[in-house]
């Protein structure tokens, strides 16, 4: 990669309109990536999905210049293939079909866990291609190519998981392209930490969410008592289960970690009250605050 940056020019800007790029998938994410790739000019956009009717959609939507709902040799003329499917899928899919890629192809992904994706995809690529994770935290609870958005990636952050075998023009390059996308901050990270931090930020969120929900104390009348706090603490409760089950398996002993954590602090919980331990509670309250409001600092 570091001989064919991709467009990338001495500024650190890629230069869009001579690129092709495969965008495999197209939900919330992979729609997302179209719409912002048809913004930015890119040269031509080839979109694989198994699904004729959002493959229609997509085309009537102008988003793709090809459609293809199986892969094939059109794959061939793709500088950058973007995977906006599952994790165990984006292993087959590139595993069974690196024939139809470029020699000097650029892959990378979009998953939510990492695990040993990396290595395994790069272990299996032919000389000359090169696979680099990638991770931005964008997206919506509901899925498919309707609720997608180029909007969904302006202002986020956009992690960068590269392992040793990577080159520095494939990091560059990905850096570049989550700025263009609308990114915020990029940060690099190992798989290991990244899946680690995962655990605990994202996995955890949704299955307390999924638990409140599933509370034995819901009944017909919850909704009349619904505030801010209940509305936003299960946000994330109406998801896919699909992909949240892959998810979740996928990373399931560093978040059954997280689980326990989390549960020795509704223990700590649980003990203050059933003690009548105000200071406890009002010490457990303070970090909380003082943690959250380190969130909203710009600092990364």
């Amino acid at each position: 990669m570091d001989g064919d940056l991709k467009g990338l020019g001495p500024d650190g800007s890629i230069s869009f309109k001579n690129l092709c790029f495969a965008v495999i998938g197209l939900g919330v994410i992979g729609g997302s990536l179209a719409k912002a790739l048809r913004r930015l000019g890119a040269g031509r956009i080839i979109g694989l999905d198994r699904d004729e009717a959002t493959l229609q959609a997509a085309k009537e939507q102008g988003l793709l210049d090809e459609a293809l709902s199986a892969p094939g040799p059109s794959l061939k003329a793709a500088d950058v293939v973007i995977c906006a499917i599952y994790p165990e899928a984006v292993r087959t899919f590139i595993g069974s079909n690196a024939v139809w890629f470029k020699e000097d192809a650029l892959l990378t992904d979009v998953t939510g866990i990492k695990g040993t994706l990396p290595y395994d995809i790069q272990a299996a690529l032919p000389a000359g291609m090169e696979f680099i994770a990638g991770h931005p935290m964008a997206g919506r609870e509901a899925k498919g190519l309707a609720m997608s958005s180029e909007q969904i990636f302006w202002g986020a952050n956009y992690i960068i998981v590269p392992t040793p075998s990577n080159s520095e023009g494939a990091k560059a390059w990905l850096h570049s392209f989550a700025k263009a996308l609308g990114c915020k901050h990029t940060v690099e990270i190992d798989p290991e930490e990244h899946d680690e931090i995962i655990a605990y930020v994202s996995q955890l969120t949704h299955v307390t969410a999924v638990a409140l929900m599933d509370s034995p104390s819901y009944n017909e009348n919850t909704r009349y008592f619904i505030a801010g706090s209940f509305r936003d603490g299960t946000r994330v409760a109406d998801i896919n289960p699909e992909l949240w089950c892959d998810l979740f398996l996928s990373n399931r002993e560093k978040l059954a970690a997280e689980v326990e954590k989390y549960i020795e602090q509704l223990q700590a919980w649980h003990k203050a009250l059933a003690a009548g331990d105000g200071e406890a509670m009002k010490a457990m309250m303070r970090l909380a605050g003082e943690r959250r409001r380190g969130l909203n600092s710009d600092k990364v």
